[in-house]
């Protein structure tokens, strides 16, 4: 019966996007915080995570070569 409960309180995958985006930037609620540890599977967590890590870095690798083509 607990896993039933747990299921039908998956997050949607915007709302696990919208929490790890926050967390990645430290605007994550301590409410929010527990809800994610107490819903969901951490595998969605940690692959968006991870998704979102390397979007970061490409981003930030897409501006210095930029900046750097612009001041050459």
């Amino acid at each position: 019966m607990d896993r039933v409960d747990r299921q039908d309180k998956t997050p949607s995958l915007l709302k696990v996007t919208g929490s790890v985006l926050a967390s990645f930037f430290g605007v994550q609620s301590s409410r929010k915080h527990e809800e994610d540890f107490t819903q969901g599977r951490p595998a969605a967590y940690i692959l968006i995570g991870l998704g979102a890590t390397l979007l970061f870095i490409l981003l930030l690798w897409g501006v210095v070569q930029l900046v750097v083509g612009l001041a050459a």
